[in-house]
Parts: C-alpha cells; sequence; structure tokens
C-alpha cells in the first residue's frame, strides 16, 4: 500500500540581492530564474530582495520593493509568492502586489508586522536574535532546541493570517552544532501542532560540519539535510536546488512504497 504521508511543499527560493551568501548577484534575471523555479516544481516561490547573511547591513523599504515587486507581480497569478522581509510596510506591499504568505525572518520584530498578516493567507514566524550584523554573537542558549520551539510558538500566536508556520531559523544565531540539533529536534517542532518549514539550503552549519567553505560545494549536505527534515516530518522545505530536492522526496517516497508493499523478512 502507498504510503499515506503528506509530502512536504518545495519552496524555491529566488533572492533579489546583490549580496546573498550563495546566490546573490548570481541570476542576473530573478524573474526567469523564477519561472524557471516553477518549471522544475517548486511548490511557491520565496521572493526576497535584502540579505540576511551574516553581517549584512540594512536596506531601505524603497529598494527593497524595487526588488521584489516586479518579480511578485510576473509570477503572482501562476503559484503561491511569499515575501521574505523584516518589514511590516514590504510585507503590506508585497501582499496587494500578489504575494500570498508573508516569511517573516525576525518572527514579528516590527510592532506593526502583526497586523499586516491578517491580510496574508498565511504566515511563516522564523527565530532568529538581534539582526544579520548582530546575530552572530547571540548563540548563548541554555537549551536552544526547547528556547526556539517555546520562543515560535509565543510569537505564532501574534500572527492574524488564517495559517500560521514555524520556522527554527537555522543558521540565524545559530551555532553549526545548534542548527544540527534543530535539524534533529523537527519532530519536537511538529509536535507544536504548527506546520514547521525548514531551511537549510547550502547554509554555513553543512559548510562547517563537511569542510566545504564554497557554498557551490553544499548540495549533497543541503540533500542529506532535506532527508532529514523530511523524516522528522517537516511541512516544507525551503531550497535553492529545487529540481534536485523533488528528486530526493521522489526517492524517498518510493522506497516507503516498496517497505510497505514488499515487506522483507530474514529467513
Amino acid at each position: 500500500m502507498p504510503t499515506s504521508r503528506r509530502r512536504p511543499l518545495v519552496v524555491g527560493i529566488v533572492n533579489a540581492t546583490p549580496d546573498s551568501f550563495f546566490d546573490g548577484g548570481k541570476h542576473s534575471d530573478p524573474i526567469a530564474h523564477a519561472e524557471r523555479l516553477i518549471e522544475e516544481g517548486a511548490d511557491w516561490i520565496d521572493v526576497g530582495g535584502e540579505s540576511t547573511r551574516p553581517g549584512a547591513a540594512q536596506i531601505d523599504v524603497e529598494e527593497e520593493c524595487r526588488r521584489v515587486l516586479p518579480i511578485i507581480h510576473a509570477i503572482g497569478q501562476r503559484t503561491i509568492v511569499s515575501i521574505d522581509t523584516s518589514k511590516a510596510q514590504v510585507a503590506a506591499r508585497a501582499i496587494a502586489a500578489g504575494a500570498r504568505v508573508i516569511n517573516d525572518v525576525t518572527g514579528l520584530s516590527d510592532p506593526e508586522m502583526a497586523a499586516v498578516t491578517a491580510d496574508a493567507e498565511a504566515t511563516v514566524v522564523m527565530h532568529m536574535r538581534g539582526s544579520p550584523e548582530t546575530m552572530r554573537g547571540l548563540t548563548d542558549y541554555a537549551n536552544v532546541v526547547a528556547e526556539v520551539r517555546d520562543w515560535l510558538v509565543e510569537r505564532a500566536a501574534q500572527a492574524l493570517s488564517k495559517q500560521v508556520w514555524i520556522d527554527p531559523g537555522i543558521g540565524f544565531a545559530k551555532t553549526a552544532s545548534q542548527s544540527l540539533a534543530l535539524l534533529a529536534a523537527t519532530p519536537t517542532l511538529t509536535a507544536t501542532g504548527l506546520p514547521v518549514l525548514v531551511g537549510a539550503s547550502r547554509k554555513s552549519f553543512i559548510g562547517q560540519t563537511l569542510d566545504i567553505s564554497d557554498p557551490e560545494g553544499r548540495l549533497s549536505g543541503s540533500l542529506a539535510a532535506a532527508a532529514a527534515a523530511w523524516s522528522g516530518g517537516a511541512d516544507a522545505l525551503r531550497v535553492h536546488d529545487v529540481r534536485e530536492t523533488r528528486e530526493l522526496l521522489d526517492l524517498l517516497y518510493a522506497i516507503d512504497d516498496a517497505r510497505q508493499e514488499e515487506p522483507y523478512s530474514i529467513p
């Protein structure tokens, strides 16, 4: 009998930024890149206009909107689009342009963001301490899994969307070992009853664990992280590599189906 387990959504990353850690400035035409990810099987597209890599400086609302609104206008009728931002003004304008989901990387830290979430179909609340400029020095936790879980549940309660997701913020104010612990604890997050999005793609904890400094070499590690998140029950995977992630999931589900259809016994 084929598995009845729900397949996690594959969220394709489109960064309209010159300085994101992996693909900043890599795609000269972000609209074409978004369309390519849709063709590769992305269930929704996450559009960001401000880098959140460690050390990145903030940009103003107008510049962020200049980067993201044309993409949202272009693809908003074709697929689910989320706006990856920490600014309520950007989120509001993105929703007006056709985005359906707010992906707030600072967990509703903008005091105006909770009100804006009422106009979105869904909100993703991500855990983060400080800002990209300061988060490297904010990794002191007594129990990273418990603290992140409790913070997410508290912040998620402030969102007014019909559906609220949580994201542990792997790599954001977390060491490599803390990121691994959160990835391993995906079942603890799903036990909250809130849908869980995991974004581990190409991140530095993979490079530190596997000794791969260049994000270009972290595809295999990203797929391993996606498999671990899937195994833990994640509801969505935010990735740079849509086609490869879908192929990974196809094989995992094929293995699951084979396990159920052909139970093996040792003679």
